[in-house]
């Protein structure tokens, strides 16, 4: 792999790379996270107000929004399965996978376009998306992991969620801009949105260079080298790391879920909506790269858990709200979450899983996480439909915290020396 500064040392090499201000990010790292901020443009410009329209606008229960939001972000994950295997086949296929995830999301919105606000067409088009994103994670994460030296994994995808992340902060603000200037033409906001999309490929083609001497054999080697899944689930390590975050996934409530709680805890104003992701999108930008040198320096085991914590007190928040002090302390705490957790999960497994079968391996983590956020979806959607706001949100504290203790005690230090 190259970088964008040469130190005199292979990205491969089995010494540290310098350390403190002046350690270089791998150009991979930096080329992934243009793209992945094009790309969450181009997302979030379309989804920032679909759950207040799906419920609001379209009148669907909590317990549908639920079973739909969860079928959105979970039913993708035989899908990273695939996308993990495809990558790690012939030394590394990294790069084309991941084109081809990020191709099908910008698609996507030619599909929303040619909707015309049926629910069927808009589902399908959604599904489209996640489909996508199913696809290009797994490789787009392994191209991290195989690029950078495993002590500085942490920083490394801080840096690529924090570009991520700026992306997401800038969806919106987009959307808004294209629908004011367009007064109003949602049609507009979805061609905008499949051209930024395309960029977001180009960027990929041009810039990020493939998985295939990553430190991963290539050819006939590659091919015997490269683990199955359920050779890579008698890993002690990958077991553990994914059953940790499955047990938490599943006591997860999700930022949509979060974001109608306090839409109607608060009584906000229908208008005010949109601009929620906002605040916790600004948060998690600031505190990704910080969250990420602080795993690897003390280990990623507990920041980690620490952004658990910070995501149980959010829900306690909610459970006694106080108005603007509230709403500005979950969406913080929602960033904090994020940022401990997203891309440190990462980094943690990284290291323990084999060059050879690292999307694969990656691959595991995600989907069983992203399964049992499916679950923890629609069973809170079922709780609110039947129980009422509250009691919903107490369960779901409660789930958390013994979440937290049982990961505590599954889950690896992830220490890099």
């Amino acid at each position: 792999m190259m970088y964008l500064a040469t130190t005199g040392r292979r990205p491969d090499a089995p010494s540290r790379p310098r350390t403190g201000a002046g350690r270089r990010v791998p150009g991979t790292v930096l080329a992934l996270g243009a793209v992945s901020l094009v790309t969450d443009v181009s997302s979030e410009m379309v989804t920032a107000v679909l759950p207040l329209y799906l419920v609001l606008g379209l009148g669907l229960s909590p317990l549908q929004f639920g079973f739909l939001d969860g079928l959105f972000n979970g039913a993708t994950a035989l899908v990273r399965l695939l996308g993990g295997r495809l990558a790690d086949r012939g030394g590394g296929r990294h790069k084309a996978v991941a084109g081809a995830g990020y191709l099908l999301s910008a698609l996507s919105r030619l599909g929303l376009l040619l909707a015309g606000g049926a629910a069927t067409g808009i589902a399908a088009a959604l599904a489209a998306d996640r489909l996508g994103k199913g696809v290009r994670t797994a490789p787009r994460d392994a191209l991290i992991s195989l690029s950078t030296p495993p002590a500085d994994l942490g920083r490394a995808f801080g840096v690529h969620r924090a570009m991520d992340t700026t992306g997401a902060l800038l969806g919106p603000l987009a959307a808004f801009a294209v629908l004011w200037a367009a007064a109003d033409a949602y049609d507009a906001v979805f061609v905008v949105s499949f051209a930024t999309g395309l960029l977001g490929v180009l960027v990929l083609v041009l810039f990020v260079r493939d998985g295939a001497g990553a430190g991963t054999p290539a050819g006939p080697a590659a091919r015997a080298d490269r683990p199955t899944v359920r050779q890579l689930l008698r890993e002690p390590a990958l077991r553990r790391i994914t059953g940790a975050a499955a047990l938490l996934g599943a006591a997860t409530v999700g930022d949509s879920f979060l974001y109608l709680l306090l839409q109607r805890v608060l009584g906000l104003p229908p208008e005010v909506f949109p601009l929620l992701p906002l605040g916790s999108a600004a948060c998690y930008l600031l505190l990704a790269v910080p969250a990420g040198r602080l795993a690897d320096r003390t280990g990623r085991r507990a920041p980690f858990l620490a952004g658990h914590l910070a995501l149980l007190a959010g829900y306690l928040l909610l459970l006694v709200p106080a108005g603007w002090a509230t709403l500005a302390l979950v969406l913080v705490l929602l960033g904090v979450f994020y940022a401990a957790t997203d891309g440190v999960l990462m980094a943690l497994a990284g290291p323990v899983l084999p060059a050879a079968g690292r999307a694969g391996a990656l691959a595991v983590v995600q989907t069983g996480q992203a399964l049992a956020r499916l679950v923890g979806a629609a069973g809170f959607g079922a709780a609110w439909t039947w129980w009422g706001t509250r009691p919903a949100l107490a369960a779901a504290a409660l789930a958390l915290a013994a979440a937290l203790l049982a990961a505590r005690r599954v889950l690896p230090e992830g220490k890099v020396s």
